[in-house]
């Protein structure tokens, strides 16, 4: 995992957050966990874009700040699926409300897009 070279500042819950969350995936991999979702095969497969390399890796950040944690079945494939704590369940509310605002905002979004693309090609 990154070694951090400037400490955290703990004062600003914004940077607190950030470095849980400072990522493309994290928010996209708990709002599927928490819709059921659990096993990494699946979690490539429904999250478009994501390669099993960062999968992996987002996994073990969020599990390593105790946002998911894990089962690991002793079978032949091993079988590992994931689930959220309690406090990734906690964030289920703030990842609704964006999940909701993003939805608002995406024909906008892709309008202004759509005109920076204009501009350039003129």
């Amino acid at each position: 995992m990154y070694q951090r070279k400037i400490p955290i500042d703990y004062t600003c819950g914004l940077i607190v957050a950030m470095e849980v969350f400072g990522s493309k995936w994290k928010f996209c991999l708990l709002d599927e966990i928490s819709k059921g979702i659990k096993r990494p095969k699946d979690l490539v497969n429904v999250i478009t874009g994501i390669t099993k390399r960062v999968l992996q890796n987002q996994l073990k950040e969020l599990e390593f700040h105790g946002l998911i944690g894990k089962t690991v079945y002793n079978e032949i494939p091993l079988r590992v699926e994931y689930y959220l704590t309690e406090t990734g369940e906690s964030l289920m509310p703030l990842i609704s409300a964006l999940d909701k605002w993003g939805l608002e905002f995406a024909p906008q979004l892709k309008n202004i897009l759509e005109n920076q693309t204009a501009e350039v090609e003129s």
